[in-house]
C-alpha cells in the first residue's frame, strides 16, 4: 500500500482550518490568518507523525490533548484561563459534531451488504460502489461546519432576545390581558398630544372584545376608516380610544388606533414597573414571525425616572 504523506497532511490542514474557522466565527473573535494557518500545521502534522514507529507514543491520549491545547493556544490570543478554555471546549464540540454529521451520512447512504473486491453484494444482486472519497468528506465536512455555524448563531440571537423579553399585563377597566412583550430602544412613538408613549400589540391579542368590523379595518391597514364607523357601532370603551399618527415603512403618514389602559405592568427578572401614562397602540399584523413575542415596549415604561 503506498502513502502520500503530502495529500494526508494537505487535507488534515484544510479540516483542522475549517474547524478552527467555524470555531472562531462562533467565538466571534477576529480572524488573525497566520495564526489559523500555523494552528491547522500542527494539528496536520500530528496526523502525519502517526505514520512513523518511533514516533508511536504520539497516538497516546495525553499526546492528543497537548497538541490539541497548543493548536488552540496558537489560534487564539490568549486573554484570560476561562475565555481560553470556552475556545477549547467549543473546538471539541465542532469536532464531534462535525465528525459525526460525516458518519451519519455515509451511514444513511449504504445499505445492506458486503464489500468484495470492490463489488457490493445485496440480496437482490450487486452493484458497483465507490468507497467514500477524499471529496465527499470534504464537502460533507463543510456542510455541517456551515451548519453548525447557523445553529450556534440562531441560538445566540435567541439568547440576546431573551434578555430583552418581558411579560406585559394590560388593565381595562377590571379586565386584564397578558402576553410578551420585547422592550425596542428604538421605539420613540409617542402620541403628538398627550405626549403619551405608545406600546405596540398584536390586534390579535384583543380580537374578542374589539367589534369585528374594527378589527378586519386595522388587519387591512385601513384604520383611517374607522373614523367613519366609531359612530355606528356602540363599544364600551370609546372615550378610551384615539387615532396616533406614525410613519410607516415607506415614510407615508398613517394613522394606528390606540387605547388607554387604567394601567400596563412590565414584569422582568430583575423586578417589575407599571404605568397608567401610556397608550396601546394595536398593529395589523404579527410583530414576530415565530411568536416569541406579541407587543413592543417602549423603552419609557421601563425606565424607572419615566414612570
Amino acid at each position: 500500500m503506498t502513502v502520500y504523506l503530502d495529500l494526508i497532511f494537505l487535507f488534515n490542514f484544510f479540516m483542522d482550518g475549517a474547524i478552527l474557522y467555524t470555531t472562531i466565527k462562533i467565538r466571534k473573535e477576529p480572524v488573525i490568518w497566520w495564526r489559523l494557518l500555523l494552528s491547522s500545521a500542527i494539528g496536520a502534522s500530528y496526523v502525519v507523525m502517526m505514520f512513523f514507529p518511533a514516533l508511536s507514543f504520539s497516538m497516546t491520549f495525553f499526546v492528543k490533548i497537548i497538541f490539541s491545547l497548543l493548536m488552540i493556544w496558537v489560534a487564539f490570543p490568549f486573554k484570560s484561563l476561562a475565555n481560553y478554555l470556552r475556545h477549547y471546549g467549543l473546538f471539541y464540540v465542532v469536532n464531534f459534531v462535525a465528525g459525526g454529521g460525516i458518519f451519519g451520512i455515509k451511514y444513511a447512504l449504504q445499505s445492506s451488504g458486503e464489500i468484495m473486491n470492490g463489488i457490493w453484494f445485496t440480496h437482490t444482486g450487486f452493484m458497483y460502489t465507490p468507497q467514500m472519497t477524499v471529496l465527499f468528506i470534504v464537502l460533507v465536512a463543510i456542510l455541517m461546519l456551515v451548519l453548525i455555524r447557523k445553529m450556534f448563531a440562531i441560538q445566540r440571537r435567541r439568547e440576546q432576545l431573551t434578555t430583552y423579553l418581558a411579560k406585559v399585563t394590560v388593565e381595562v377597566d377590571g379586565n386584564t390581558w397578558s402576553c410578551t412583550g420585547l422592550i425596542d430602544t428604538g421605539n420613540q412613538l409617542y402620541d403628538p398630544l398627550s405626549r403619551l408613549p405608545v406600546m405596540v400589540m398584536e390586534v390579535g391579542q384583543w380580537e374578542a372584545i374589539l367589534p369585528e368590523k374594527w378589527v378586519t379595518l386595522i388587519r387591512q391597514s385601513k384604520t383611517e376608516q374607522l373614523l367613519a364607523t366609531i359612530g355606528d357601532e356602540e363599544w364600551k370603551w370609546q372615550d378610551r380610544l384615539r387615532l396616533v399618527p406614525y410613519r410607516g415603512v415607506n415614510r407615508s403618514s398613517q394613522f394606528m388606533l390606540a387605547i388607554k389602559p387604567d394601567r400596563v405592568i412590565i414584569s422582568q427578572e430583575n423586578g417589575q414597573t407599571e404605568s397608567a401614562k401610556v397608550l396601546i397602540g394595536l398593529d395589523s399584523g404579527h410583530l414576530c414571525r415565530d411568536g416569541s413575542y406579541q407587543a413592543i415596549i417602549h423603552p419609557a415604561l421601563v425606565a424607572g425616572g419615566a414612570l
